[in-house]
């Protein structure tokens, strides 16, 4: 009976699957491939020639191990490989974070747009970029569209870590960071699910890793120090002087930093997009530099 069970919910799984595919493609024939052939190209070809450009920011947060004050790390999330972000335009974003260092390199999701056919390489640039506390990869609801188990095959293979409701300690002589990753979740309450079962009734991480910044309102509950997500890629159309003030209505936290208690949540706009117009909302890889609360003042 079991058995039956598990194959049942695998089949309907896979028409999800399937209809979301389906539903993606359409939308892409909307937004982007069919206002490209009418404007023969020039549309997706002006999109490229924006760049990616490179955010720096401090956040200071109360519970931050001390151990690990400064570390900084390259947050990446959305890169949508594809017809809008070719490889040659990824492996140039690659170089951008491996050029700058970072102790630690966080890829919050949708790595691909539609089909995970050509993104091999891709991924083993991201796996080559040499991050002494870590290398770390979430899934999104994109890179659940085509093969969702071949991406992360693909990404782990690479030398990057997936973290799908796992944990992984990073240690510093007798010090650690926890760091955990959660599986693509649409709703709050899917969210709060996965973190559950993430951390069980009594655990915390430092950092989680989340495609949905929905999930913060319950990793602040659960003590959660820092989140980064992606997902939103800030609307990609935003008011002048006012990242929060965008297309991405369905989030109350779409761009930039926002704090509860103790706990702190980073959204990026993404390096990618789902649409070729970013105005007011450049496609960014930020840099974070973490900080923890009292070891700097005088």
């Amino acid at each position: 009976m079991a058995l039956r069970s598990t194959s049942s919910e695998s089949k309907a799984g896979k028409r999800r699957r399937s209809a979301q595919y389906r539903r993606a493609r359409i939308r892409h024939f909307l937004f982007t491939t069919g206002p490209n052939r009418l404007s023969r190209g020039w549309l997706v070809r002006k999109h490229h020639d924006n760049p990616v450009i490179a955010r720096e920011l401090e956040i200071t947060m109360p519970r931050w191990p001390a151990a690990f004050d400064g570390l900084r790390i390259a947050h990446i999330s959305d890169l949508h490989f594809g017809e809008l972000m070719p490889l040659d335009r990824a492996l140039g974003i690659v170089e951008l974070i491996a050029a700058a260092q970072p102790d630690m390199v966080c890829n919050t999701g949708d790595l691909v747009d539609l089909d995970c056919c050509g993104v091999a390489p891709l991924a083993q640039a991201i796996g080559h970029i040499k991050a002494p506390c870590g290398n770390f990869f979430v899934p999104g609801n994109h890179d659940e569209l085509d093969a969702p188990d071949q991406v992360n095959r693909l990404v782990n293979e690479s030398g990057t870590t997936v973290l799908e409701d796992e944990i992984c300690v990073i240690r510093r002589g007798e010090h650690e960071l926890r760091v955990g990753g959660i599986g693509w979740a649409r709703t709050p309450a899917h969210c709060q699910s996965r973190i559950d079962r993430t951390l069980g009734k009594s655990e915390s991480v430092d950092l989680l890793l989340s495609h949905n910044p929905k999930a913060f309102d319950h990793a602040a509950e659960r003590d959660v120090s820092l989140v980064l997500s992606g997902h939103t890629h800030g609307g990609q159309i935003a008011r002048r002087n006012r990242p929060s003030a965008n297309l991405a209505i369905a989030h109350r936290r779409s761009a930039g930093l926002y704090e509860m208690g103790a706990s702190r949540l980073f959204v990026t706009t993404g390096a990618g997009a789902w649409f070729p117009v970013r105005v007011n909302c450049p496609a960014e890889v930020a840099f974070l530099t973490i900080r923890r609360a009292g070891l700097h003042s005088h």
